[in-house]
């Protein structure tokens, strides 16, 4: 049922009736399968891809690197246990090579708020040896979504 889950990840609006005739199948079934890998953890939720810069709300976006010396015995879980409870952590990886460890997307009100979750609460992390913070300027696409195409500019183009 990869094909369901792939739809669902496209589009989680689509309704279990929807479902069931793009896949040929019965609705009750279709709610069986959705309902089974909700418990299993396969489907960890469902999320509307909002763009912000088109709303009033102010949010400063930002992409942290993170370089840790990995705990004994727990390898770096109990490091990213620490960082993912922070709930101006929208998302967290390990990474596979770089000069970092984990990349980490932070949501904050303003540049000032971002800076001081770095310095007060990450970088006291016992195992956390270095950062390094990027500020995003503009989304062009987000989870396979386009963001509003950019303008050009046709200024002494003739």
């Amino acid at each position: 049922m990869n094909k369901l889950l792939k739809l669902l990840e496209d589009d989680a609006t689509l309704t279990p009736e929807q479902l069931a005739v793009m896949l040929s199948k019965e609705v009750g079934e279709i709610k069986t399968i959705i309902d089974k890998y909700e418990k299993e953890g396969v489907i960890l939720g469902r999320k509307t891809i909002i763009d912000w810069d088109k709303t009033d709300s102010e949010t400063v976006n930002a992409i942290i690197e993170v370089k840790v010396t990995p705990q004994r015995d727990r390898g770096f879980d109990r490091i990213a246990e620490k960082i993912y409870n922070y709930p101006e952590v929208k998302s967290l990886y390990l990474m596979s090579s770089g000069g970092f460890d984990f990349t980490l997307l932070l949501e904050g009100k303003t540049m000032r708020e971002v800076a001081l979750f770095v310095t007060q609460k990450l970088a006291p992390i016992d195992s956390v040896t270095a950062t390094a913070t990027h500020f995003v300027l503009r989304k062009y696409k987000d989870k396979g979504v386009i963001y509003g195409v950019a303008e050009i500019d046709e200024r002494g183009n003739e």
